[in-house]
């Protein structure tokens, strides 16, 4: 039987009235007990707000969101007894957004917790319905990086991207780059693999007039060209050893000497940088300067692969075919059943060419499966003949491990090494839940 919900003391009804933002009030069984203008704006779609249970109304949930594979603030706020935070997707008046989740637990005289504060702030770099331009995504991988993301976002740590070719790393660091206090500044982007080793010190320092056969000016380098904003290193493990020394004393000094100049200049900027490389390898191999590398990687983000979020490939795909030049078309079933079964060693570089090549060959508004390389559909096959014997074992594997365990579904999911969120979804799959 559910509890009466809690009393909320007429002071703090008028406060959370008037804080800036979505904000409510929920009591310990997850009862809305009060809400300001701002959130019921956000929910408007689902009427009044206060009496109903959070999850139900954030989530369309019947059950509280760690009883549906989902990190529920509340409840570790309750165990831990201090702020927590957490990335959500809730179903909004605007559509599925990602929300940062800020819940502040609620003391009385006694310790005891029974309110907590809620904060909702959207995360606009980012959505989980298709779109037209930005990361797009929901598949626990994905929500893994986001979450990393809206937590470093708003600092001037140094971030570095991890991830194969083609997964967007780009992508993720004009979006740390726009959700940051230096969004309006530039953001500069640097592909330290397409440099030649004689020409990149020149194009990040600049160099003074004269410094060589060919300098007839001054030349402002990236570096400069990034001051209050932002700097992208791509492919940061090309750089040569003897560069790396000089971007290691612009790190820790701020400063830096134009080619052929004498006077030390100053940049301040926020640096991501990122790599497709093993850096620490590289690091044991002494191709890479360990103290640079512990520069770089105060904030390490890994980018997921695309055969690591096989859910997204059909939102990805809508998005990638609405940001083509050409007509708009659509994937058939066959057609989006191939590109699900494929493992893309290009990752998402490689699923938006492949789009681009069927809307090309495809005279309909439908891309069919014959409008895409014979050898997509050939893996997909491949797989699909696997599918039933791999379904088969891997149920088996789970229902051994679901006899086996005897705690709770967290530390389940902890020993499999799959979030909390798959582990629900394959125990309901497999009715084993």
């Amino acid at each position: 039987m559910a509890k009466a919900p809690v009393d909320v003391p007429l002071e703090l009804q008028s406060l959370v009235r008037q804080l800036h933002g979505a904000h409510i009030v929920i009591d310990a069984d997850y009862t809305i007990v009060a809400a300001n203008d701002a959130y019921r704006e956000s929910f408007q779609q689902a009427g009044e707000v206060v009496g109903r249970k959070c999850y139900e109304v954030s989530h369309g949930y019947a059950v509280p969101c760690d009883q549906a594979g989902e990190s529920c603030p509340r409840l570790r706020a309750m165990l831990s007894g201090h702020y927590e935070r957490v990335l959500h997707v809730h179903h909004t008046a605007r559509g599925e957004e990602y929300v940062q989740v800020h819940l502040y637990p609620l003391h009385d005289r006694h310790g005891a917790v029974s309110l907590f504060v809620e904060q909702m702030t959207a995360l606009p770099v980012a959505r989980a319905a298709s779109s037209s331009q930005g990361l797009v995504g929901r598949a626990p991988a994905f929500v893994a990086m986001m979450e990393s993301v809206s937590r470093v976002a708003r600092t001037d740590t140094a971030v570095l991207l991890l991830g194969e070719t083609g997964t967007g790393k780009e992508m993720v660091a004009r979006a740390i780059h726009a959700a940051s206090k230096r969004a309006n500044a530039p953001f500069v982007a640097v592909d330290c693999s397409g440099l030649a080793e004689s020409l990149i010190e020149s194009e990040l320092f600049g160099h003074e007039k004269g410094a060589f056969t060919g300098a007839l000016a001054r030349k402002t380098g990236l570096v400069e060209a990034a001051a209050g904003g932002t700097l992208f290193l791509d492919e940061v493990g090309d750089i040569p050893l003897g560069l790396q020394v000089k971007l290691l004393r612009l790190l820790e000094t701020g400063t830096f000497r134009r080619v052929g100049g004498v006077e030390p200049q100053h940049s301040s900027f926020r640096l991501i940088a990122a790599t497709h490389r093993d850096l620490q390898r590289r690091v044991r191999d002494e191709q890479f300067r360990a103290d640079l590398y512990y520069r770089l990687a105060a904030f390490p983000i890994r980018l997921p692969p695309l055969r690591e979020r096989r859910e997204d490939i059909a939102l990805l795909a809508q998005s990638l075919l609405s940001r083509l030049d050409h007509e708009p078309h659509t994937l058939s079933p066959d057609a989006l059943e191939c590109l699900r079964r494929y493992d893309y060693p290009g990752n998402i570089r490689e699923l938006r060419n492949l789009l681009e090549r069927a809307s090309l060959l495809a005279d309909g508004d439908s891309i069919e499966p014959q409008h895409l390389p014979p050898e997509i559909c050939t893996a997909a096959d491949s797989a699909a003949s696997r599918a039933p014997l791999l379904r088969s074992v891997e149920r088996r594997a789970f229902e051994d491990a679901v006899a086996r365990h005897s705690g709770t579904r967290q530390e389940l999911a902890r020993a499999l090494g799959i979030s909390e969120r798959t582990l629900y979804r394959k125990l309901r799959e497999f009715g084993l839940g």
